[in-house]
């Protein structure tokens, strides 16, 4: 039952998600999409609700109840963050607005963003645990709550690998490639010099009409 209501959140997250913003760019109805979109967070209500009954009626708890406090998490700490991204797509697509800027690719403004990214892992991972310690405590010591403990040690795992990777783009940035029109250290410093054609260079051997007056 767990797992169905983790695919129907999922399901009705993409349905609220594109009825709100239906509603704000194609029909003009801004608050009725803003509407929509608040609803989001009841998915996660709704799904931790059925999670603890479920785990009250004499559930083992397992990897189902940890997986859906990853969900939650998850949701938590990047769902805003999503949203956000998917709507000044809409908006830029469907209502006429200037399209959003993309992401830094380069540099320390990318290590930025990827630290950025990463706080709402580090979000996800701290929601996702104290859901996992909450029902830890609500079966009580008499229940088997390894997997609940287990799926804890696997979400810091992951956020701890996405750390690392986060952290790689700042001890080592990543370099713009340099396009076909960059300068060329070469070719800058050589056209800094003064053209010489060989139609410039004076030739000694050979001798104008007024050096030969000049001798006679």
């Amino acid at each position: 039952m767990i797992v169905t209501m983790i695919i129907v959140c999922e399901v009705g997250f993409w349905v609220l998600l594109a009825a709100g913003l239906t509603a704000r760019y194609l029909l003009r109805m801004p608050r009725l999409g803003a509407g929509l979109l608040l609803c989001e967070p009841l998915l996660e209500v709704l799904l931790l609700v059925v999670t603890a009954i479920d785990l009250k009626n004499g559930a083992e708890p397992s990897w189902r109840h940890g997986l859906a406090a990853v969900y939650i998490g998850y949701t938590a700490g990047h769902g805003h963050r999503t949203v956000k991204w998917l709507d000044g797509h809409a908006a830029h697509r469907l209502g006429g607005a200037p399209p959003p800027p993309e992401p830094p690719r380069y540099g320390m403004a990318r290590a930025r963003h990827e630290g950025a990214v990463w706080l709402g892992s580090l979000v996800a991972g701290a929601v996702a645990t104290g859901l996992l310690f909450a029902a830890v405590w609500y079966v009580g010591p008499d229940g088997d709550t390894s997997g609940l403990r287990s799926t804890v040690h696997v979400v810091w795992r992951a956020v701890g690998i996405h750390g690392l990777i986060a952290l790689s783009y700042a001890l080592w940035p990543k370099k713009a490639p340099k396009g076909p029109g960059s300068p060329d250290p070469g070719g800058a410093k050589a056209s800094a010099l003064p053209a010489r054609h060989p139609e410039h260079v004076p030739d000694p051997a050979v001798r104008g009409p007024r050096e030969d007056e000049e001798k006679v």
